[in-house]
């Protein structure tokens, strides 16, 4: 049994590395090739070309490098046609994936994309496009399979794979303990993103927002985990040209996660982080900037008034999103203030992100291998 798979983002490489491995404890001697990071290839795929070429954000990025993603994907379509699998999986990266899905299906191959594109969001005319590249949708969020059934195109739920690795019970307490923070202080965790680009655009902002928080609550401490050193250095950065280096700001590299759950508070950019932060049932103020134009074409296209996952789930703002113009310092730390000062509005919202995360909680990684297998005959 032969899979090919593509994934170019860290999240895509982490969701396909677990369906490898559970694939492949079903059936040990499965192969997988095609286009993945070091947690797919660590699992057993063979990759062709490096997941980082087809890692790019925004409009005006993938301009730029759209000679060498055509390059890849037309190298990729080649050698797939020349050696035909039994199945294609598209990770993620609809723009990438679903034209070579829709050429392999042409060409008789079996595909599958994992991850529905935000078609509930914006670009609703995607799920036709989808619909013609893909055989079958497998989908991390429960209301997602009904919008391609009323277009008569398979897809199958099967869980969100962070609800089954962050624990239901609260971690405040033990996240506390392992970054030395007293049991009752006052913390708010800022994450600013973790691509260059978006750290540049919120970076000053958020400094700011931090420097009017301390300075109208100066016990209040502040947790920055930066993923890299270039977007630690963009931080810091901000910092000195806000003139900001005696607040009380401990910047971390990575423990995202840990800072999260030591937080009273979270201020986040827009993205999975916001799920994550749900999942750890922390109250949070959510925010994004993003160049003029992309965000002109965004909007033209929205169809939900919610950007963040925990409202887009909930079908209502459990969670403030300030956007682009709205996000500012004013703004963002009088947000801020409101969770910070009211225990049982974060009480109430921490119950609620508790369903959130059991309506989450598959065993995404053996549903979707399920599926999977069902499709090629193994079940």
């Amino acid at each position: 049994m032969r899979i090919a798979m593509v994934a170019g983002e860290a999240s895509g490489d982490l969701l396909a590395s677990h369906l490898i491995a559970a694939v492949r404890e079903r059936v040990p001697d499965a192969e997988f090739v095609g286009i993945g990071g070091p947690r797919m290839q660590a699992a057993g795929l063979q990759s062709w070309w490096s997941a980082e070429t087809l890692a790019v954000m925004g409009f005006v990025d993938v301009l730029k490098r759209l000679p060498e993603l055509l390059r890849v994907r037309s190298g990729l379509l080649r050698r797939l046609k020349q050696e035909p699998p039994d199945l294609f999986i598209g990770v993620d990266a609809p723009d990438f994936n679903l034209p070579v899905e829709r050429k392999l299906r042409r060409a008789g191959v079996r595909t599958m994309h994992y991850v529905s594109p935000s078609i509930w969001a914006w670009r609703g005319g995607r799920v036709y496009k989808i619909g013609r590249a893909a055989q079958h949708v497998l989908c991390l969020f429960p209301f997602e399979p009904e919008i391609y059934a009323k277009q008569g195109i398979a897809a199958s739920f099967v869980g969100h794979p962070l609800a089954d690795v962050f624990p239901l019970e609260d971690q405040r307490l033990k996240a506390r303990e392992l970054l030395q923070i007293d049991a009752e202080e006052q913390v708010l965790a800022i994450l600013p993103g973790s691509r260059n680009g978006e750290v540049s655009r919120l970076a000053p902002i958020y400094v700011e927002t931090i420097k009017r928080l301390a300075a109208e609550r100066p016990a209040l401490r502040f947790l920055v985990p930066l993923i890299t050193r270039s977007t630690r250095d963009i931080f810091e950065k901000a910092l000195h040209e806000a003139g900001a280096g005696e607040l009380p700001i401990r910047l971390m590299f990575g423990h995202a996660h840990d800072a999260m759950a030591a937080s009273d508070v979270v201020l986040v950019a827009s993205g999975t982080a916001t799920l994550e932060a749900a999942l750890l049932k922390r109250p949070m103020v959510i925010s994004y900037k993003v160049g003029k134009w992309t965000f002109k074409i965004v909007r033209a296209m929205g169809y939900l008034p919610w950007v963040g996952l925990p409202n887009i789930l909930a079908r209502e703002f459990l969670v403030p999103e300030l956007l682009q113009n709205d996000a500012t310092p004013e703004k963002l730390s009088a947000a801020l203030g409101k969770w910070l000062d009211d225990a049982a509005a974060r009480a109430a919202l921490a119950g609620k992100f508790e369903q959130m995360h059991l309506s989450l909680r598959q065993n995404n990684a053996d549903k979707a291998a399920a599926v999977v297998l069902a499709a090629l005959g193994r079940s």
